[in-house]
């Protein structure tokens, strides 16, 4: 969903850079809103097609998530089929605004990116409101009660299609804006989001199924993990290196974990997360 997201978004986009369309923010970001809404009624679509006869049978909710997996596959498909394999810009006759911010003491300034201001007041701005939705409004405290017993929210009076519809509607719009801020930070390829599915889920699962805010600060903790884990730990120990013993010598790369197994940190603290605390850091639901 992110994936299609980003490229419904790419599509706008270039509509609109063909029309002459100028704006003081990437037009991406414009495009995304449009796209978010397309790819909200794409996903009612998908659990009308793949995921309603499922719960229509009762089936199993793994059985479901294995369906998830091949929905995966079959979108991904489609994006090589129609969109290609190669990577694209989401800027089309426009520079990415780079922001220098000076540091105290710090040799170098922090460099902060356009698409990285907009992702970060976006991501705040739709977790605020996510959140107040889930525990204020009526619609969304009937999809809480859904969540927790659903045959109990039925009888209680609660309409189970609009609950599964908001909630498609919810994630399909907020893939559609991960997927298209992501592709402004980096590029637009047909497996953007493939390789983040481990990630995510454990980041979710981390934080809290369930919780918005939860969700916010697993991704934290799990991107600041990944990033640590590889980050070269030699360049903070070579101004010390005369400070050394004759015999030590400094290694050239020093680092947890090779690049390669970036991947293997969030499964290893998934792992941990579900043995020692499996509702997660704000006490999620169960699975």
């Amino acid at each position: 969903m992110m994936t299609v997201g980003a490229f419904i978004s790419y599509i706008l986009m270039s509509m609109m850079a063909a029309a002459g369309f100028t704006a003081p923010v990437p037009l991406a970001f414009l495009a995304m809103f449009p796209a978010m809404v397309i790819t909200a009624l794409l996903a009612i679509w998908l659990d009308k097609v793949f995921y309603k006869p499922f719960r229509d049978k009762g089936a199993n909710p793994v059985i479901i998530v294995m369906a998830s997996l091949g929905v995966t596959l079959m979108l991904q498909g489609l994006v090589r089929l129609f969109g290609g394999t190669r990577a694209r810009s989401m800027y089309i006759g426009e520079n990415k605004e780079i922001y220098r911010i000076p540091f105290p003491g710090a040799k170098r300034d922090i460099i902060l990116t356009e698409p990285q201001v907009l992702l970060f007041i976006f991501t705040v701005v739709a977790v605020i409101a996510l959140a107040i939705f889930l525990s204020r409004s009526r619609l969304g405290k009937a999809m809480r009660a859904v969540s927790d017993n659903p045959d109990l929210a039925k009888i209680s009076g609660i309409n189970l299609k609009h609950v599964v519809w908001t909630t498609w509607i919810i994630g399909g719009t907020l893939a559609a804006a991960a997927g298209t801020m992501l592709s402004l930070d980096v590029v637009l390829k047909p497996d953007l989001s493939f390789g983040l599915l481990l990630p995510i889920f454990a980041a979710v699962i981390v934080g809290g199924i369930g919780q918005p805010y939860g969700a916010v600060a697993g991704g934290m903790l799990i991107g600041f993990s990944e990033t640590l884990a590889v980050f070269n730990w030699a360049v903070l120990l070579r101004p010390f290196k005369d400070s050394f013993p004759d015999w030590f010598e400094l290694p050239t790369k020093l680092a947890f974990v090779p690049t390669e197994y970036k991947l293997a940190v969030p499964f290893f603290i998934l792992i941990i997360v579900l043995i020692y605390r499996p509702t997660g850091i704000f006490k999620g639901k169960v699975i």
